[in-house]
């Protein structure tokens, strides 16, 4: 079987050509071939296959072997293969993700893509729906989870809570970069409030443009970068008044630029996307 490993500013993902190939039981590979001492080395596995709704559809397993609903910045690396293996000539395509459709503009240059701006939809706030359980929180949050105390480790944190198409918890804190987020990361992803697990964003803003951001991704831990986790703490700026609606992340991977239109309510996201290398097994 043939195989690409990619990376967007350090998230790194095995992909799979399924027009091509066939992955039996992806959950299964992904464990395996994800290990980075024993396997090829990845946050996960990417399925890149034939859709009916849109020009190609993603398929995510993250290294534990769960499934995800959406990965920002492997969509990325997903337009990026589909135009560099000449999959599609489009600068403009779309892509079927269990979060919906993804609208994608490829940049080119000298004919390979260099950066992918995605059209990641919409914030959704609705406690239920990113998912949030009220009942699990000691007060009344409204209509939206916005800078609400949860107790971690008997110290309490103040969370903004987004999905992306799939579920975030944003933290801002100071001095993000000496956080033992090994530590703290695995207690926020268990944390019953949350019945689907969650990723945590922990932010330092830097100015009303900038930030910090460092992440602990529920079923593959801390990583380099994560695309929708950039969308969600950029969304949880604005709204806890922090920055403008248009900022850069430095995340430990790279740094990605995102823009909240709130006349449309959509948020898009631009960052680059890379070949490691192709490979066989």
């Amino acid at each position: 079987m043939k195989f690409t490993k990619m990376e967007g500013i350090g998230n790194d993902y095995i992909y799979v050509n399924c027009f091509q190939e066939t992955v039996e039981n992806p959950a299964d590979f992904s464990v395996k071939y994800s290990d980075r001492h024993f396997g090829i080395g990845s946050d996960g596995l990417i399925l890149i296959c034939p859709s009916e709704i849109a020009d190609f559809k993603m398929s995510m397993y993250n290294a534990d072997g769960s499934q995800a609903e959406m990965c920002g910045n492997g969509i990325r690396c997903v337009g990026k293969y589909v135009y560099d293996y000449g999959l599609t000539s489009q600068t403009e395509i779309t892509v079927e993700t269990l979060a919906g459709i993804k609208y994608l503009t490829l940049h080119v240059e000298d004919g390979k893509v260099r950066e992918v701006t995605v059209d990641m939809g919409e914030p959704i706030f609705v406690p239920s729906e990113i998912p949030v359980d009220l009942s699990k929180l000691s007060r009344e949050t409204g209509s939206r989870v916005v800078d609400v105390p949860i107790e971690i480790a008997d110290k309490e944190y103040r969370m903004t809570c987004i999905s992306m198409g799939n579920p975030h918890a944003v933290v801002f804190v100071d001095g993000v970069k000496e956080l033992p987020l090994e530590q703290i990361g695995p207690l926020f992803e268990q944390h019953p409030v949350f019945p689907k697990r969650v990723n945590t964003e922990f932010i330092e803003v830097l100015s009303d443009t900038e930030v910090n951001m460092r992440v602990w991704e529920r079923g593959s831990g801390e990583t380099l970068a994560c695309g929708t986790g950039a969308c969600a703490s950029a969304v949880a700026c604005v709204l806890n008044h922090k920055t403008k609606d248009e900022i850069v992340l430095h995340l430990l991977g790279g740094d990605l630029k995102v823009k909240w239109d709130q006349e449309k309510n959509r948020v898009y996201m631009t960052g680059p996307a890379r070949v490691v290398f192709d490979g066989e097994i």
